[in-house]
């Protein structure tokens, strides 16, 4: 679970510096452009940007009561409408939906889901490229050469930008967890501009 949350910090931190890092030089062929919107995404591992948190959690059948998952969504007030909950798919009846995913994080803003971050192990990729291949051609998706490499990190964490929505995979080494990060960075923003007023209100 330390590496699991590790590697997520990792991946969140990397995917807002992502936008703030200089373009590296154009190369002689431009990448195709995608063009899925956050209602054009196809969903991963049944999960939809946009879902609710009651539809999230119907999804692993008694989770609503647990009470880690209860107190979030009752702090979802102070914490300026935002929920995280982290699940394990294997500790409910639903598993076998969710076969070869350890875990998964989810990150609603006033009760809607606009991140989510998907775990899978039991793979050892070579490379990021092709845990992007398979991925892509599971949940229609555009090809490798569609997306960007993390600068510093090449041949491990790659994104894909769409209109309004970055899909980011880490491909681990050592046959530890992979990762599958997808945003709604519309919402995303949204949560930012409200720390950013929070915290300047605060030192008013």
């Amino acid at each position: 679970m330390k590496q699991f949350f590790a590697t997520l910090l990792l991946i969140i931190g990397a995917s807002m510096v992502s936008a703030q890092t200089a373009d590296a030089p154009a190369t002689a062929q431009e990448k195709p452009e995608c063009t899925l919107t956050v209602a054009q995404l196809p969903g991963i591992a049944g999960l939809r940007l946009g879902m609710t948190i009651e539809q999230v959690l119907a999804l692993f059948p008694g989770s609503s009561k647990e009470q880690e998952i209860v107190s979030a969504i009752s702090d979802a007030p102070s914490r300026l409408g935002a929920v995280n909950i982290t699940i394990k798919p294997e500790r409910y009846e639903s598993k076998a939906k969710f076969a070869g995913i350890s875990n998964i994080f989810f990150a609603f803003l006033d009760g809607r889901l606009f991140r989510f971050i998907v775990g899978y192990n039991g793979v050892e990729w070579k490379n990021v490229d092709e845990f992007i291949t398979k991925f892509s051609s599971e949940n229609g998706l555009p090809a490798v050469e569609a997306w960007e490499a993390r600068v510093g990190m090449e041949t491990q964490m790659k994104t894909l930008k769409c209109a309004g929505v970055d899909v980011t995979l880490f491909a681990s080494t050592g046959g530890a967890v992979n990762h599958a990060n997808i945003t709604d960075t519309a919402t995303e923003q949204t949560l930012k501009e409200r720390r950013a007023k929070a915290q300047e209100k605060s030192t008013q």
